[in-house]
Order: C-alpha cells, then structure tokens, then sequence
C-alpha cells in the first residue's frame, strides 16, 4: 500500500510549526550545586542515561541550561527509530526505512555520546558504570532508559518467528513479519495479543486489529476471517468515554474480544497460541492461527531492577508531579522507565519533558519545583487506513482533549496528524526540546471558543 501524501507540506502544517516554535524558551547556564562523587574517568553536569525519545529530548533542553560540553548521553544503539509509526509498518500503510535515523543524527550538537550500555549505578555516589566498565560521574542525573521487551516469558519466543504467519510490531526485527503475515492470510483465525504486564502504548496491540480487519474487507477476505482480541486486561480501554466508541466498532465489525485472556505459549511450528485464563488459575486455551500478532510482556530494564532508585517494581520511584527521585534530589526520570501511573507514550514524554526541563530549572537555583505534571498522555486509537480516535487523557483517566470537538468519533483529520503530521513533530520539534505537549494549542482553541 502507498503512503499518504505528507500532510505536513500544507499551509496549515506550516502554520502549525510556526507556532511551535513560539514556545521557545532558551535558558542561559546555572550555577549548579556541589555533591560526593566517586572516582570517576569522566565527569558531566547532567548526565542522560537512554537515547530514545525522552533521552534525546532532555539532552537538548539541558544544552540549553549547562552547554553542550557539559551534558552527555550514554546510549549503545547505532539507530534512533519513531517507534508509534511502526503499527502503520505492520499493516502495510508506511515503511520501515522511515521510521529510523543513525543516532549519530538526533545527537545534539556538541553533546558528548557515549556509545555503551549502562551496567550499574550507584546514586549515592552520583556516578555510574558502564559495560565496558567506564565510571562516569554527574551532579545531575536523568534516567530515560525505557521499557524492556521480554519475548522469552512467553514458551517458543522468540525463536517462533522465525516461521511464517506470525509477527509482532514492537520490534524492528518483527513488524514486517506482521505485514507479510496480513499479506499471507487465507482463511481461519487471526489473533492479536496483549500481556499481563504494563507495555509501551497500550492502544498499539489493538490497533493493528481494526487495520488487520480493515485489510480483510479490502482484500475480500473478511468472510473467511474470525478476528480475535485476546487481552489480559478487563476493558477494552482504560478511559470510559473512548472505550465505549471501540466497544460499538467491535461490535459493528465482529469482532471477538476475549479478556482476561493471556498468552503463555506459541507453538509456531503447529501454528498454535495456547492462553491461560488469568480468572481461572491453571485452565488454559489452545487456539489455531492462520495469523498471529504478539505484544510482548514488558518490564523495566533489568539494570534499573536492582537499583537504588527503582521501586519495589523496578521502576524509577519518581514524584508523580515533579519527576524528581524520591529518595535522591538530583535524580530525575522520564517515560517508560518511571513509575508515573499513566499510560506509557511518546506523548506523555512529550509533556513530562516540558515539566521535567522546568523542575530541573528550579532544582538548579536550589528552589522548590512549582510546575506540576497532570499525567497527560495520548493514544491515536487507529481504527482504519483512514480513521483515528484520538484519545487523550489524564492521571484520572478522564478525557484532556485538545480539539474543540469529539474526539471519540472516527475521524481522518485525525489519522493525517498520527501518520504525518506527528512524525515530522517528532523529529524537528520534540527531540529538539521544542515541545511539550499540546498544553498551548489547548488554551488557544477554548480561548477561542469563549
């Protein structure tokens, strides 16, 4: 299928990015406060722990505050990927290659990249160590080291993907088997999976089931297809107004959701899901596929695990509203690593960046952080090749909508942002620390509207 034609050349685009970039604000350096550290070969003012979206964001706010040669980032893949864009790879609506750059590129200039992986870290002596057993010191730490995808907690992953008629959008190395699977399908079941764990964008695991179905009809093959949703969860959606409009597309498109229904099993060789009900402990479910998309069980890095600074979890135990380390004042964390009880998108590390850049600001001046985050996060439920519910929500689960109409209807407007608009803001605005979440547009359209 061929790409839309990018949205972001229009007018309105333009328009869009120019206000954008109002929202501006460059900070001049700070004096910084002094703290114990350990003998260390390196040592940073701020120091950013993960080069993926919050990482790279944070890294170029703290250029702003500290300079360039003060901030580094220590980060060991070669390749920086727009993961959101891969459900639209898996269902054939965009490709692959243009959801990655070199990490190289998305580095901010000047800032120091330390290509490794992080092996351990000690905040009560403000410094970590490396792999390759490089100790780094910092007076200022943020962690963005993200969410881990464990494959292997489910029997015959991941080497089960290495047959046909199976795939999995969170990985690189498997969302175009998702796309060959839809491409492969004849007739039978096509299931799609979401585990009992806490996972990067919740919506993802059933938005390539609307697309699955919507390529079906498209393709004639939608008689012979039984599409089923099996969920660990107890609700289609976690917010009461965007799950009732997916409960009536389940319904008008027949599909079956089964829920508290969780993946233990994949014998890809007998093409075979076997599920255990998580209601009645020890009964389980074998269920054949003609397709199968897996979302994987997720957790916290296993470095992050053992740490001083996670919860008894394992992930980073923030202040919910600051993001500041409960226990370690010039610690900090941001998206899915934390423990912030909201839904884990780029979205919301868009808005915890723009809270995160302020609380720094005043922890540097030795203030009190007043900017309080409310746990705004977004889901782009895309439910066709040209419809999307644009959720957006709070830590309440309530609805924080930015558009001044419904955004629980299907909309293609909508579907334009998520497939176009949204990457072009990815890459020349939030991983440039220009963005924040859509706070602003916000007041502009009820401000307009009173």
């Amino acid at each position: 299928m061929a790409p839309l034609v990018a949205a972001v050349s229009s007018p309105r685009a333009r328009l869009f990015a120019y206000f954008l970039r109002l929202g501006t604000q460059q900070t001049v350096p700070l004096q910084l406060h002094t703290g114990a550290c350990c003998t260390a070969k390196n040592h940073y003012e701020v120091l950013v722990l993960g080069g993926g979206s919050g990482g790279i964001t944070m890294a170029t706010r703290m250029k702003r505050k500290v300079g360039a040669e003060n901030v580094a980032i220590v980060e060991p893949s070669e390749r920086h990927f727009y993961q959101p864009i891969w459900t639209l790879v898996g269902a054939g609506a965009k490709q692959l290659s243009l959801s990655g750059r070199p990490t190289v590129s998305v580095i901010p200039s000047g800032v120091e990249w330390i290509q490794d992986r992080v092996a351990e870290l000690n905040p009560d002596k403000n410094c970590i160590r490396t792999d390759n057993g490089k100790e780094i010191s910092y007076r200022y730490l943020i962690i963005a080291l993200g969410i881990q995808l464990d494959y292997e907690k489910i029997k015959g992953l991941p080497e089960g993907f290495a047959y046909p008629k199976i795939g999995s959008n969170y990985s690189v190395k498997t969302v175009e088997k998702t796309w060959k699977a839809l491409q492969d399908f004849k007739e039978g079941n096509a299931i799609f999976t979401f585990p009992n764990t806490p996972v990067k964008c919740a919506g993802a695991p059933q938005k390539i089931m609307y697309l699955s179905e919507a390529y079906f009809r498209k393709t004639g093959k939608r008689p012979q297809a039984n599409v089923i949703f099996n969920t660990a969860l107890g609700a289609i959606f976690g917010v009461k107004k965007y799950a009732a409009a997916l409960q009536e597309i389940i319904q008008e498109r027949n599909l079956t959701v089964n829920y508290r229904h969780n993946l233990i099993e994949v014998r890809a060789d007998k093409q075979e899901a076997v599920f255990e009900n998580l209601d009645k402990p020890g009964e389980t479910q074998v269920i054949p596929y003609e397709m199968l998309h897996v979302t994987p069980p997720m957790s916290s890095p296993d470095v992050l695990k053992t740490s001083a600074v996670a919860d008894s979890a394992g992930w980073v135990d923030v202040d919910k509203e600051t993001l500041q380390h409960k226990k370690y004042p010039n610690v900090f964390g941001i998206g899915d690593c934390t423990n912030l009880p909201t839904s884990k998108t780029a979205a919301a590390v868009a808005a915890q960046s723009g809270i995160l850049d302020r609380t720094i600001s005043l922890i540097m001046k030795n203030q009190k952080p007043t900017k309080k985050y409310d746990g705004y996060t977004s889901c782009p439920l895309v439910t066709g090749y040209n419809s999307v519910i644009l959720a957006e929500f709070d830590y309440r689960a309530e609805p924080l909508e930015t558009f001044p109409f419904d955004q629980s209807k299907e909309r293609l407007s909508m579907y334009l942002m998520k497939a176009d608009m949204m990457p072009f803001l990815y890459w020349n605005i939030m991983l440039r620390g220009y963005w924040g979440g859509p706070a602003f547009f916000r007041k502009l359209f009820h401000l307009g509207m009173s």
